[in-house]
């Protein structure tokens, strides 16, 4: 897993409450076996229409979105179902930071275990940045995962709270099989160990 240390990005909006699993990723997507090709489904069903056609309204058909690497939506993100190829989908898109007042348990620990740093702020404080982010075009925000602090170029400074294992674990790019590898020498002593004590 990639590790996430700093990242100065786009942000695109997604202004919306309640953004659940299947609209970010929808069910019939769901047979593909990798990982991988998930991201030209993200929020299929907001993206294009029922004929195929591409709705312009939504944010991340504008040209002035494309290539965003920062999330920026509202309270209750990834709520629903808690299928794992919601934040397979947003990574596979681009996205490596998601920004919301709050996010559904499962969906806010699966970005971690995917390399996503899900970062929840006030209300009043997501409010702003969607005010910043629609008055300029190309806006972008720092994230500084390392000293917990966003910033942007025309003075913005929000720092951020963090569990310090989940902490550890983006800036190291540590998943769950990456930790239990760190152990890997002391898993092979005692297997051989065992090994030889079950020899008659």
């Amino acid at each position: 897993m990639e590790a996430f240390v700093q990242l100065n990005g786009l942000v695109a909006p997604v202004d919306r409450v309640n953004v659940d699993t299947d609209a970010i990723i929808p069910k019939q997507f769901l047979k593909r076996i990798e990982r991988s090709g998930f991201g030209q489904f993200l929020f299929f069903e907001w993206r294009w229409d029922e004929q195929g056609n591409v709705i312009p309204e939504f944010s991340l058909n504008k040209d002035r979105y494309q290539g965003a690497s920062v999330l920026l939506s509202r309270a209750n993100f990834g709520c629903g179902s808690s299928r794992e190829h919601a934040p397979w989908a947003i990574l596979d898109y681009g996205f490596r930071c998601v920004i919301a007042p709050s996010f559904a348990d499962i969906f806010y620990n699966n970005c971690f275990k995917n390399g996503i740093l899900p970062i929840k702020l006030s209300e009043e404080q997501v409010d702003d940045l969607f005010k910043r982010t629609e008055a300029k075009e190309g806006y972008k925000l720092n994230v500084d995962l390392e000293n917990q602090v966003i910033t942007d170029e025309d003075g913005l400074n929000i720092p951020f709270e963090l569990d310090a294992h989940r902490r550890n674990f983006l800036l190291q790019g540590l998943d769950d099989i990456g930790l239990t590898l760190q152990h890997e020498a002391a898993i092979t002593a005692y297997e051989q160990k065992r090994a030889a004590s079950a020899v008659v």
